[in-house]
């Protein structure tokens, strides 16, 4: 259990009815800088729970959503980007520590703060060793995890882009991909992307062999200043067919996924 946010102090301020643009711990001056209130997803398995976060989260300007398993919190984050991920260790089915420990070895860079029992030792450091970026013991007050959550967020926003990294697919089938001159090549072929088309070819290769929404590929090609919608995805997405794959109606590289978006296998098997 945690503190309902009616039990803290005045000190901790109750958030009943919601708080103002003034609220110390509010993330509204912070995002102001990205333009954009942090986005939250919380995975816990109990529902009162969800609905209390969610309520407290929302109050004070995140943008917070919840999954009760993790094939639900699997499909949000095929779909959207968030900023931060909040894991209870203690699930029925697939632990909190396991879904870490999954969500790293497919390269998921999300921040992680996972909630813990108090004085479960062994816990905390399974978590960071598998890759959580932070801890809170139960039970906690509401306020304390709102303050970990903006410092997270902080940290994740402020901090300098960095190169792809070595994992990036750079090459699938015969085509090697040219990062810096943003373009791809097949020997003494040179195929011209558009920038949209590089844009997303781009998202592809930094995520081979996952799922990834329509929503989430416009956030990552960061789309949505250049007016890209959900349709122009899909255009966007078959202009890149007829470019790269062998034969446009059969691909093996961009590969769809039913219910979700598209799918980047670099090395598809036979």
């Amino acid at each position: 259990m945690i503190y309902p946010p009616e039990c803290e102090s005045a000190e901790g301020a109750s958030v009943h009815g919601g708080a103002s643009m003034e609220h110390p711990f509010s993330p509204f001056a912070m995002a102001a800088a990205v333009d954009l209130p942090p986005k939250i997803i919380l995975l816990d398995d109990d529902a009162e729970m969800r609905a209390m976060l969610e309520r407290y989260l929302s109050g004070i300007g995140f943008l917070a959503r919840s999954a009760a398993d993790s094939p639900s919190l699997d499909r949000m984050l095929a779909r959207e980007t968030f900023d931060v991920l909040v894991l209870d260790v203690m699930m029925p089915g697939e632990d909190g520590l396991s879904v870490c420990r999954r969500l790293r070895a497919q390269g998921e860079t999300i921040p992680i703060l996972m909630l813990t029992a108090r004085g479960e030792t062994v816990d905390r450091i399974l978590g960071l060793e598998m890759g959580a970026d932070d801890y809170l013991p139960k039970p906690f007050a509401p306020r304390e995890l709102a303050s970990r959550l903006n410092a997270m967020v902080r940290r994740s926003r402020m901090a300098h882009p960095v190169a792809l990294q070595e994992a990036a697919c750079t090459r699938f089938g015969v085509y090697e991909i040219d990062f810096p001159n943003r373009r791809v090549v097949s020997g003494n072929k040179v195929v011209t992307l558009s920038t949209a088309e590089f844009a997303l070819l781009k998202v592809f290769a930094t995520h081979p062999g996952r799922a990834l929404g329509r929503d989430r590929l416009i956030d990552l090609a960061k789309g949505r200043q250049h007016g890209l919608t959900e349709r122009s995805v899909d255009v966007q997405v078959m202009r890149l067919r007829r470019l790269i794959e062998e034969d446009h109606t059969q691909p093996v590289h961009i590969q769809t996924v039913w219910g979700i978006g598209y799918q980047f296998n670099p090395c598809p098997q036979p």
